[in-house]
């Protein structure tokens, strides 16, 4: 970690008693989320208060995502857009961060093209945001910093966007080089944290009456393998269940090719892990998972699967699948949805595949039509609304632990929250139970969530 004493310390004399206000907007991943949360904490640090409107900001900060090109030339049409909002305001202080800019030659072209940008910073140099916003403030025309550090701004105070849900970030980068996938290139090589940096986290949360803690990593079950100690991610959710409190325990993604009995065995024995895993499975076409490089096949996956509902039939599983990959065949498509018949879902996050410069696949042959891939997915969805349909009845007459995060948007009166199982649920309530457990007979049943009523 950088120490920033001195950059905060001349910043703060710079501003003064005028407390000005940023603009923060994060796009992307639940990471992207939490390294937002950590740019809100360091302007924080430097006296900046925080507005939701980009009109009325001092300083405006994009965190960016860079998983495809559409999500980038969206931020490029945003930031063309604030031109007239430095004309109107010289003043007015533009950065851009996140995964779109640890590209060198994305931070060159805004460079060349947007004089309005006066910061670009990369996904590893959070810390290094004091010195750069000194720079800008003391008239600096363009300042950047992509540089790829190995310290993961422990001492970084977040401002959290909720009071009882909360981000842990256990590991960054990732290893796997998924030929669909940028992220290896601009998040870097795996790193993880140390276990007990995570633990003492953990425990200052739920001491602060946090209720949910998820794990986030590209791949959590890659977890401690570049440390010296002898630690994985099972062992850690472990340690972080025996954590005195009420709260329960998320994670993502886990990556299918890492997912051991052990961390099965980890989550059926420890009660405040939820019972539920995202298992991304991408395709149900072995060999469109071998040119994905994935390193699983479908057999293996379902062997995953087959584990998990031998020590629970309804347990629920979520997964991602990507349409229209390179050349797949209505063969390979008919495999994918025979998994999601298979595996039953309780819900999946379906992509048409969306070429993205810079990776493998990006350069293989294609010869499926657009029209073709927007009719597979067309299917794909009907044929999960059919099994989502009647897998969420196995619910009805059951009583489900929920922890209420909001109220519904079309039931005045009622309360929307999820359960243990990662299943939305509506129910009848006051306000005043947002952010507190509570326990739901579920009486109803639709293909995306599930009704009740609270016990008792």
């Amino acid at each position: 970690m950088k120490d920033n004493t001195a950059a905060i310390s001349e910043i703060k004399r710079i501003i003064g008693e005028k407390s000005p206000k940023a603009y923060i907007r994060s796009f992307g991943c639940q990471l992207n989320v939490s390294d937002g949360e950590k740019i809100k904490g360091l302007l924080r640090q430097m006296g900046y208060s925080f507005t939701e409107d980009e009109h009325e900001a001092d300083l405006i900060m994009l965190n960016t995502c860079a998983v495809r090109e559409s999500a980038e030339d969206r931020v490029f049409g945003i930031v063309g857009s604030m031109k007239k909002l430095k004309e109107l305001k010289p003043s007015l202080i533009i950065g851009i961060a996140g995964c779109m800019t640890a590209q060198s030659h994305i931070a060159e072209k805004i460079k060349k093209s947007y004089p309005q940008v006066d910061i670009v910073l990369g996904t590893s140099a959070i810390s290094a945001l004091p010195r750069l916003l000194l720079e800008a403030l003391n008239g600096a025309k363009f300042s950047a910093d992509i540089s790829e550090y190995d310290d993961f701004s422990e001492v970084v105070e977040q401002v959290r966007d909720s009071s009882f849900k909360a981000s842990v970030p256990i590991m960054f980068g990732c290893n796997n080089f998924c030929t669909y996938c940028i992220v290896p290139h601009v998040r870097g090589r795996e790193r993880s944290r140390r276990l007990e940096d995570i633990v003492t986290e953990v425990c200052q949360l739920v001491k602060s009456g946090y209720k949910e803690i998820m794990l986030l990593g590209q791949n959590v079950n890659s977890y401690g393998r570049d440390l010296e100690d002898d630690v994985d991610f099972p062992k850690l959710l472990r340690r972080l269940n025996d954590i005195e409190g009420d709260f329960w325990i998320r994670f993502m993604s886990s990556h299918p090719k890492d997912a051991s009995k052990e961390l099965i065995d980890a989550i059926f024995d420890c009660e405040k892990v939820a019972k539920h895993l995202h298992l991304p499975v991408q395709s149900g076409s072995s060999e469109v998972l071998r040119r994905m490089n994935r390193r699983y096949t479908v057999e293996k996956y379902m062997e995953i699967v087959d584990m998990i509902r031998s020590r629970d039939p309804d347990f629920s599983l979520t997964t991602d699948l990507i349409v229209g990959f390179p050349d797949e065949s209505d063969e390979d498509f008919q495999g994918t949805l025979d998994i999601v018949r298979r595996v039953k879902y309780d819900n999946i996050y379906s992509f048409i595949y969306s070429k993205r410069s810079g990776t493998p696949a990006a350069a293989m042959a294609d010869g499926t039509s657009e029209e073709e891939k927007g009719r597979r997915m067309r299917k794909l969805l009907e044929v999960q609304r059919e099994v989502s349909t009647e897998h969420y009845k196995r619910f009805v007459g059951r009583t489900m632990r929920v922890l209420a995060d909001d109220t519904a948007k079309k039931k005045k009166g009622w309360l929307t929250g999820k359960s243990s199982e990662f299943i939305i649920v509506e129910f009848e309530g006051d306000s005043s139970l947002i952010g507190q457990f509570v326990d739901v007979e579920i009486t109803g049943s639709m293909n995306w969530a599930v009704t009740g009523k609270i016990k008792g």
